[in-house]
């Protein structure tokens, strides 16, 4: 990491508001922003559904399609980075695993510097910033019209789905 962050950050992928961020926080997959972008759509469909793993019960939502399919992960890339183009933001910190995917992309298309963020301890050096917002691929269910985290707007683009289609 070497640097500690100063300035606005994006909090991208699994799980901010200074700049007013565009739209309600919800871009997902069925609603009207699906039909406005037909990306949102692509993007829902390329997401593989794991029945009951890694137990009973659990519809695990698996974005490795998704990486394995260029277009489509160029669409989610690109619908966070319009989103957060021309906000100032300094910063995209990423949270292991998935936001060290998406968040260095992100980062880099709009001229931020990316962080990498750990359980405590994993990394030498902290992290700290203004969060603008929190971003997220896929939303769950069970926090549906609560996409809030510690007070902080999520922007989700998909919601998860309980079966491939």
């Amino acid at each position: 990491m070497g640097e500690e962050a100063s300035g606005n950050a994006v909090s991208v992928v699994e799980a901010a508001k200074q700049p007013q961020p565009k739209g309600n926080g919800l871009a997902a997959a069925g609603s009207a922003a699906a039909a406005a972008d037909p990306r949102l759509q692509g993007i829902s469909d390329a997401i593989r559904v794991v029945p009951h793993f890694p137990k009973e019960g659990i519809m695990f939502n698996d974005i490795t399609t998704l990486l394995l399919r260029p277009g489509v992960f160029k669409d989610a890339v690109d619908l966070f980075v319009e989103r957060y183009r021309g906000m100032g933001i300094d910063a995209v910190a990423g949270i292991e695993a998935r936001g060290f995917i998406f968040g260095p992309a992100i980062a880099l298309a709009i001229g931020a510097k990316f962080i990498p963020l750990r359980k405590p301890r994993k990394l030498p050096e902290r992290a700290g910033a203004d969060v603008v917002e929190c971003a997220c691929l896929i939303g769950l269910p069970k926090f549906k019209n609560l996409y809030k985290l510690n007070g902080k707007p999520v922007y989700v683009l998909v919601e998860s789905r309980e079966s491939d289609k």
